[in-house]
């Protein structure tokens, strides 16, 4: 009911606000999510994967951390009219266990049986896992957990960039210096197996020397980020200052001293 009355205060209708979910979930790449209604149940044509739903609490926690801080509340207490306060615990086993989980929904359905979607901090970094299909609750619990734990203990996270921070070096022709220094626009992490970390190379792409004139903020060169021979990330870089020409002078020198000697 809470749901229906929401979804038709926001969009006019429950069929309209499930338009807007499945707009929403196909923006964020919920590729294999489909909603009918707004609150999932009483309709099979409602569906998602484990991992659509790992997409959507990642955007949850990324984009919206204020809300995001609500989800690791233990109790909440509210009024009602008529009767005495109500206290509600939250229904996520794992945020009593101490570990280090702030979130994010458990779940249940007739045919899926239990489900959770769990989220766990530990030394800065962050692990979402999901799960569904257990039969318990408690094998809910203790099997979600040794989901988390066992990404902390099997995979690493890297910084590849950060966004105007993290500088590459360029070699450049013509210009009144002979290398620039350029950066990304975004920050990117790479979480990998830790027994595949051989297989990660993070390579340089740019016709070089880049000759100038190159202003700021142009475009110069991509990052290249591949695990074996697959490219899992291009990362445009752009020029972190501007680099003038040389003289004239200078120029028909450097280009004359190139045609003799290959040197530039």
């Amino acid at each position: 009911d809470a749901c229906i009355a929401l979804a038709e205060g926001i969009a006019g209708s429950e069929e309209n606000f499930a338009q807007m979910m499945n707009e929403k979930a196909s923006e964020i790449g919920m590729t294999s999510s489909n909603f009918t209604n707004s609150s999932g149940v009483n309709d099979p044509d409602n569906i998602s994967t484990v991992r659509d739903i790992a997409i959507m609490s990642k955007h949850l926690i990324k984009n919206y951390p204020v809300f995001y801080e609500l989800f690791k509340e233990k109790t909440f207490t509210w009024d009602r009219t008529g009767g005495e306060p109500i206290k509600q615990g939250n229904r996520n086993p794992l945020l009593y266990k101490k570990v280090g989980v702030d979130g994010i929904k458990t779940g249940y359905l007739a045919v899926e049986k239990y489900s959770l979607a769990s989220s766990m901090i530990k030394n800065e970094r962050r692990i979402i896992a999901v799960g569904s299909g257990f039969e318990t609750k408690n094998f809910r619990s203790s099997e979600s957990l040794k989901l988390l734990n066992w990404g902390f203990r099997n995979t690493n996270t890297y910084e590849v960039s950060k966004k105007n921070e993290s500088t590459f070096e360029l070699e450049t022709w013509l210009g009144k210096k002979n290398n620039i220094m350029a950066t990304t626009k975004e920050d990117y992490y790479f979480t990998i197996n830790k027994k595949n970390i051989r297989h990660l190379t993070v390579t340089l792409k740019y016709d070089g020397p880049i000759r100038a004139p190159i202003k700021k903020g142009e475009k110069v060169a991509d990052l290249i980020v591949s695990n074996k021979d697959e490219i899992i990330k291009t990362l445009p870089l752009y020029s972190a200052e501007d680099l003038d020409k040389v003289n004239i002078f200078t120029s028909l020198m450097t280009s004359l001293n190139y045609l003799i000697w290959g040197d530039v």
